[in-house]
């Protein structure tokens, strides 16, 4: 099973470039963060051509959250599990695949170290485990995927003196996404690639990805069925380049199912 996540930053304006990739790299399953659609509006139609049902998430303002799949998808959770506080935007989604719990997630920015949106980061993360304890559990096939604002680690982004006191690599938010993975998820792109430099966000401002200055903060977790069952990993720095890319690029893990 081919398993990929991209934020596409506005599925409306990168349409296009989201069929074209999913015709040539055909993902079983596609995780998309940032449609920036509302679920009335979302083109099930382009994707259905392609082969691929979708359970999107979206309001239609700033967030929205999409599975494709062509494996099959049901058990469809919007947000946050019952019995859990609500989200109050539109950022995750969670579906059965073919077996495999998948989870596409968007991630509070955070903003500042000094704004609310930063605690509401730290406690949406929190309510990530709760809400994977209650669909799913560690020893099952998992896969939680998506933009998480989180470089992991300092080889994560180009220059880590370039993010001090700023959000995305503060310790805080490193000590939740371990806190996450702990609870029984493996960060299945680093696990295979332990090299630096390895990113999937450039802005687009000041030539960033032309000068590679670029971060490492989307992501694959995978539970121990599924990370001790990859064959390869990849991100498609291709799909970053030529006319209106998003400012991510898809990154994407094939796992050998039994």
């Amino acid at each position: 099973m081919r398993i990929a996540t991209w934020n596409v930053n506005s599925l409306k304006a990168r349409l296009s470039r989201v069929e074209e990739w999913l015709s040539y790299a055909k993902p079983d399953v596609l995780c998309m963060q940032e449609t920036k659609l509302a679920d009335t509006a979302f083109p099930h139609m382009a994707f259905e051509a392609l082969g691929y049902e979708v359970a999107h998430h979206g309001d239609g303002r700033w967030n929205g959250v999409a599975i494709c799949s062509r494996v099959g998808i049901d058990d469809v959770v919007n947000g946050f599990a019952s019995g859990l506080d609500a989200d109050r935007d539109t950022r995750l989604v969670t579906a059965n695949c073919g077996g495999v719990s998948v989870t596409s997630v968007y991630v509070p920015n955070g903003r500042s170290l000094e704004d609310e949106h930063y605690q509401y980061k730290l406690a949406w993360l929190a309510t990530l485990e709760e809400h994977l304890s209650a669909v799913t559990a560690p020893d099952r096939p998992v896969a939680v995927c998506g933009d998480f604002n989180v470089a992991p680690e300092g080889r994560d982004v180009w220059d880590e003196s370039k993010f001090v006191g700023t959000t995305h690599t503060s310790e805080p938010e490193r000590q939740a996404l371990a806190k996450l993975e702990k609870w029984g998820l493996h960060d299945a792109f680093r696990e295979h690639y332990p090299d630096d430099g390895l990113y999937t966000y450039w802005d687009y401002r000041a030539g960033d990805f032309h000068e590679h200055r670029g971060m490492r903060i989307d992501l694959l977790l995978l539970s121990a069925p599924l990370a001790g069952a990859v064959e390869w990993a990849l991100v498609d720095r291709n799909a970053r380049k030529g006319k209106l890319p998003s400012d991510h690029a898809p990154l994407f893990v094939d796992v050998a199912l039994p």
